[in-house]
């Protein structure tokens, strides 16, 4: 394997969403534009979140390797950072108990955390398929999207605006803090 030459190592093993984003941030800061940081981690959801805030916030994602289950993430700072902006519509848990039949709930979760609980009748479309898989969300409905926390949720409502789906809200603080019914796969 080619040694590549970084600036900067994270170690977020061990850390599960959103850890390795938030100090990824964080380490971000201290580099300067150009540089290359080194995020180390073991979540295997990590890799499309990375991809997805390096996109949002203009950072450019070079790359990930794996050795003995660790994921070696490369991000290049950016000349000058988008200011990271957040989707307008929100909803709290409670707005989903009670949904009209003319919405979708998309679970952008790993397809391993939608396995072990979601919430009834939710799409499993995890975030890293989303470019692949829009096609499948009905755009004339009401889309909720869902995660663990808001995090990921907040990148796939802000994509699928973009691509056209106007009735989007993404669900704080998502599966984390959710007290409704819920069933596994």
């Amino acid at each position: 394997m080619m040694t590549i030459q970084t600036d900067m190592q994270l170690d977020a093993k061990g850390l599960a969403c959103p850890m390795p984003i938030v100090k990824t941030k964080k380490s971000m800061k201290d580099l300067e534009a150009g540089q290359v940081l080194e995020i180390q981690a073991t979540d295997q959801g990590s890799t499309t979140d990375l991809k997805a805030w390096a996109e949002k916030s203009g950072h450019q994602y070079l790359g990930t390797n794996e050795t003995d289950g660790v994921l070696y993430h490369y991000v290049r700072k950016a000349d000058e950072e988008k200011a990271e902006k957040s989707h307008p519509h929100t909803v709290g848990n409670k707005d989903l108990e009670s949904l009209s039949d003319d919405a979708v709930v998309v679970d952008v979760r790993e397809s391993a955390e939608y396995a072990f609980g979601h919430i009834p009748g939710a799409v499993s479309v995890p975030l890293g398929e989303l470019d692949e898989r829009m096609n499948e969300i009905d755009a004339s409905k009401e889309v909720y999207v869902v995660c663990r926390t808001g995090n990921r949720s907040d990148m796939a409502a802000q994509k699928l605006a973009e691509n056209g789906y106007d009735k989007v809200y993404n669900v704080i603080p998502g599966m984390s803090d959710w007290n409704g019914d819920t069933e596994k796969a």
